[in-house]
């Protein structure tokens, strides 16, 4: 409902082009250099790890969950990645879920929406789907990715209703210091927006300790967590949210139309992987480290082939590859005719780049690369290609 108008009003979503890309290979690719998240673990691996009995199992009762989340986990959200406080916690079928309902119950057509550039699509296609009027914040190649607070101080505005970033970032693996988080805070604050802070890769830094959950630092900014990135369980479909109670219970009342609540199995192992976190995270880092370094020998060994910002948090990069004119057409060679999976940088409207995900095995990582540089290796150079 339009609330400036009482009317309804129908959301129209876009396509997901990063979705409908991996859709079609994600299941069939014999190396994945494309992920944004850690190597994901087994439930075997889970069960030794976290000390999970087939007691604890036969204990669970499938009744209905609680719609903020049983408890338990929403104190152990609250206890790991907060303050303590579990009322500004709602835990939810991954961070995408609780993302579109804080957007759905905080939007409405006609908002405006600064937005960082590029990101993963729900961050933007939500609000463009209800209508809100998208400006975009770019990070840019030539700065490094460097985050730009004059320009962000210009695109703020009395008129904007939401600022969104996601630090670490998504696709680039740029991130933000202390200081400069807090300015960003302080920057939307001073316009009486609402912040959201895309927070999966919070963990996954390489050269400063992880930043605070940015949702202590003001009153309007709601942050997002989950399990699919750095502790390694994608598939087990848990995230979160950090806002203020009223924003939650406003989600509530959406999420009573569409999943109501986790499953109390699911809500089981996550709250055994978040009091375990660090038995998770600590090899999945340890990897994330090393494949770091693999994958900055990979681009040194390309130079003039390959050109890149070292990331400095999450487990993507976003590089560029110069002699790729068309990097679409690449990707798809690349898995057609060496089984390896890149995503072009079409998913996030910079077609000159790809993401690549060196979160995997190591030694997919290796046999990908090398996949990546015999393709390129039969690209004729764009300066030769020149009449």
């Amino acid at each position: 409902m339009d609330k400036g108008t009482g009317r309804a009003v129908k959301m129209r979503l876009p396509r997901a082009p990063l979705e409908d890309w991996l859709r079609d290979y994600y299941f069939t690719t014999s190396a994945d250099i494309s992920c944004s998240g850690t190597e994901a673990f087994s439930f075997s691996e889970l069960r030794e790890l976290l000390g999970i009995e087939v007691s604890d199992l036969d204990s669970v009762v499938f009744r209905d969950s609680a719609s903020y989340g049983m408890p338990a986990l929403r104190a152990a959200i609250a206890q790991r990645w907060g303050d303590g406080d579990a009322r500004r916690v709602m835990a939810t079928n991954g961070s995408s879920e609780a993302l579109f309902l804080v957007m759905m119950a905080l939007l409405t057509p006609g908002d405006e929406i600064v937005a960082v550039e590029p990101a993963y699509h729900s961050l933007v296609s939500i609000a463009d789907g209800i209508g809100c009027r998208i400006v975009p914040w770019s990070l840019e190649f030539e700065r490094g990715f460097e985050p730009d607070l004059d320009r962000l101080r210009s695109l703020l505005s009395p008129a904007t209703r939401m600022l969104v970033v996601n630090f670490p970032h998504n696709p680039t693996g740029t991130t933000v210091d202390a200081d400069t988080q807090r300015a960003i805070i302080e920057l939307a604050e001073s316009h009486g927006c609402y912040v959201v802070w895309d927070s999966v890769f919070a963990e996954l830094t390489y050269d400063a300790p992880p930043l605070p959950d940015a949702s202590l630092l003001g009153e309007q900014v709601i942050t997002f967590g989950s399990l699919s990135k750095s502790y390694g369980l994608p598939g087990l479909r848990v995230g979160w949210c950090f806002g203020p109670p009223e924003v939650l219970a406003q989600c509530m009342i959406l999420r009573d139309y569409t999943t109501l609540a986790l499953s109390p199995l699911i809500e089981l192992v996550a709250l055994r992987a978040i009091e375990g976190g660090d038995r998770l995270l600590h090899p999945r880092i340890t990897q994330a480290r090393r494949n770091l370094d693999l994958l900055s020998e990979w681009v040194l060994q390309n130079e003039g082939r390959v050109e890149w910002v070292r990331p400095r948090g999450g487990v993507t990069a976003f590089p560029r590859f110069p002699d790729v004119t068309d990097m679409n057409a690449f990707c798809h060679r690349l898995m057609d005719e060496h089984g390896t999976l890149l995503v072009p940088g079409t998913c996030f409207n910079r077609p000159e780049h790809v993401r690549l995900g060196f979160g995997g095995p190591t030694e997919e990582l290796q046999r990908g690369l090398s996949a990546v540089s015999q393709l390129l290796a039969s690209i004729r150079p764009a300066y030769q290609a020149r009449p």
